[in-house]
């Protein structure tokens, strides 16, 4: 589980996340993440899992598997970011760690480039 100072909740801070952030996608899942200027805070993170992935029990059995896999991977974030996986339609039986892995390396490496470019 992911700690409550980890924990994105905002609507501004979700939307920042999607339209200004920068967007990996994988099979199941897209992941936006946007780095937040010379910030102390610790990384956030959200999940947006709709109700095209089916019932209740199949989107909280998703949110709990993000959440695990997250746990793995924080720490990899940079300070001040905010990262938000959303499922989409098919993701219900997805590989989620390796899935997201590969989003957060991508994610990551994007990030550092365009840093770099500053």
């Amino acid at each position: 589980m992911l700690a409550k100072t980890a924990r994105l909740t905002e609507s501004g801070d979700f939307l920042r996340a999607t339209k200004s952030g920068l967007r990996s996608s994988s099979t199941h899942f897209v992941g936006y993440l946007y780095i937040e200027g010379e910030s102390t805070h610790p990384a956030r993170v959200g999940l947006i899992i709709g109700k095209n992935i089916g019932g209740s029990v199949l989107r909280h059995r998703l949110a709990r598997k993000l959440r695990h896999c997250l746990r793995e991977q924080y720490s990899k974030l940079p300070d001040g970011s905010l990262l938000v996986i959303r499922g989409l339609g098919n993701s219900s039986g997805a590989e989620c760690c390796l899935e997201l892995t590969q989003i957060l390396t991508t994610l990551v490496r994007k990030a550092k480039e365009q840093a770099m470019r500053k």
